[in-house]
């Protein structure tokens, strides 16, 4: 068994709504679709994720490429040797690790397709019968979030996240909003991507913790120095999340050790691998952190290699990330559970446990092609 053939097909997917928050201004989704045949005829199936450019990852994955072609698909450990340390990628890790992500997802499929289980089996099988997502809410008007949040309530959500960070008077009030709409009992997160400095963060964060029950509040502060974050962790009573700063192994380590907060909100592509992902969280789980699955904007088949490792870890949160519901379309042959709900449970099909459209693939490559991609920063610029 070699691999054959790899392709690699970047497409843009647009949003219902435009995303915004104090870092991003975005309209949609932009990622690549990996591809790998096997000479017996096995296809296996990943998303390359981006942040800043998917034409960076695009040129990276087509570098990686040659290293794979003709081998073993099975040997995943000497793929992960070749690229990082003989190819000479552990020089561009955060890069690397978003493009071989998509690469090392398409290999699982293929295992699981193999051996005919999902992955979360080949992983030791799950932890739990579902997993919970967050309803995202979209800054638009007060009537509007209203409207956003009574939608929730209705289809069940348990937790609702809110992007802020630019001006606190009027996300004061959007808290204030969505609190007095959803109730006194379900949960409240608010993320500020690292936009407040300390004495505000400190202000803010105690004013706000008890007198609006916010479950966590991620990326308060600016993750480097770490002394940032530790210092307001002893600041506060409020639970705090770690998001960017996630990138690296040793940046990975480094926050767990600390301390410096409750959550760790991350997912595979982040360390560009499932297997450093699942030795990550169970070194956080030892250390009394829990997990949060992160997205920054992603398309079916990466929210459902998430949930294989949401349903496997064992500190895994409730509330985790998805951008389903924001969706105009997917590139899958069917809708994903969260793309109407809070909760899904598991996937019983082999491999990654979804189908892949061609034609929709087809069709939001030329998307990509002809309008290019989404690019985070909308027209903040």
């Amino acid at each position: 068994m070699k691999i054959d053939k790899i392709e690699f097909i970047p497409v843009s997917v647009p949003y219902k709504l435009i995303e915004k928050s104090s870092r991003v201004y975005r309209s949609g989704v932009s990622d690549i679709i990996v591809k790998i045949s096997t000479d017996d005829g096995i296809v296996g199936w990943g998303e390359a994720t981006r942040t800043a450019s998917a034409k960076v990852i695009i040129e990276t994955l087509e570098a990686m490429k040659p290293i794979l072609m003709n081998r073993n698909p099975w040997q995943n450990l000497e793929h992960e040797k070749n690229i990082y340390d003989e190819a000479l990628w552990h020089w561009s890790p955060i890069t690397a690790n978003l493009a071989y992500g998509g690469i090392d997802m398409a290999l699982w499929d293929i295992y699981g397709k193999q051996t005919n289980k999902p992955i979360y089996e080949l992983l030791g099988g799950s932890l739990r019968d579902q997993v919970n997502y967050f309803y995202y809410l979209t800054w638009t008007n007060i009537n509007n979030l209203i409207e956003q949040c009574e939608d929730g309530v209705t289809k069940g959500y348990d937790v609702f996240y809110l992007k802020i960070g630019k001006n606190e008077k009027l996300e004061e009030e959007m808290i204030k909003t969505v609190r007095n709409t959803i109730g006194p009992d379900r949960k409240i997160r608010l993320d500020t991507n690292m936009s407040w400095n300390i004495p505000q963060a400190k202000r803010l964060i105690n004013q706000w913790h008890e007198k609006y029950t916010i479950d966590f509040y991620e990326a308060p502060v600016r993750i480097e120095p770490l002394s940032q974050m530790e210092e307001l962790k002893k600041s506060t009573k409020a639970s705090l999340c770690v998001n960017e700063g996630l990138w690296k192994e040793d940046e990975f380590i480094n926050i767990i050790n600390s301390r410096c907060g409750d959550y760790l909100c991350c997912s595979h592509y982040y360390v560009g691998t499932i297997r450093k992902f699942m030795n990550l969280a169970y070194l956080s789980n030892y250390k009394g952190w829990m997990v949060c699955k992160h997205t920054h904007g992603e398309l079916g088949l990466t929210a459902a290699m998430g949930q294989h490792l949401m349903l496997s870890i064992p500190n895994a949160c409730d509330g985790h990330q998805q951008t389903a519901q924001n969706m105009v379309d997917d590139i899958l042959t069917e809708s994903i559970p969260i793309s109407s709900g809070p909760s899904w449970g598991k996937i019983d099909k082999p491999g990654i446990g979804v189908d892949v459209d061609e034609k929709k693939v087809k069709f939001y490559n030329k998307k990509f092609l002809d309008e290019g991609e989404y690019l985070p920063y909308g027209n903040l610029f």
